[in-house]
């Protein structure tokens, strides 16, 4: 992935309704989901659906497909996994990086209270 494609697909991310809608189908894997359920599941109204899956289908992170009368939306996996090499390209100076440690239980309950706030 080249630098103004990792701008493009970073700056579709930015934003709180385009990163559920990713993180959705992400969850949804290959097989996608229909944009109504995408609606139903995020409570995002139709016309701001519309733009937030063209915006993120520009950006080449999710892939249209048509399904008799629904379109189908799904997650672009090859794009997000480059999205993520490009991101962690040249990880600690070409350095072994040190292992991610494992969250405990109490970590994750912290986690889990300021990612609410």
């Amino acid at each position: 992935m080249d630098t103004p494609a990792a701008v493009s697909a970073l700056s579709a991310l930015a934003h709180e309704s385009r990163l559920s809608v990713f993180r959705l189908l992400v969850q949804a894997g290959p097989e996608g989901m229909a944009a109504s359920k995408i609606g139903e599941k995020l409570d995002i109204p139709p016309s701001s659906l519309s733009f937030h899956l063209k915006e993120l289908t520009h950006a080449r992170l999710i892939t249209p497909r048509q399904d008799g009368r629904y379109i189908i939306y799904a997650a672009a996996f090859p794009t997000m996994n480059a999205l993520m090499a490009f991101l962690s390209d040249n990880c600690c100076g070409g350095n072994p990086c040190m292992p991610v440690p494992q969250c405990t239980p109490d970590c994750q309950k912290a986690a889990d209270i300021s990612s609410a706030d």
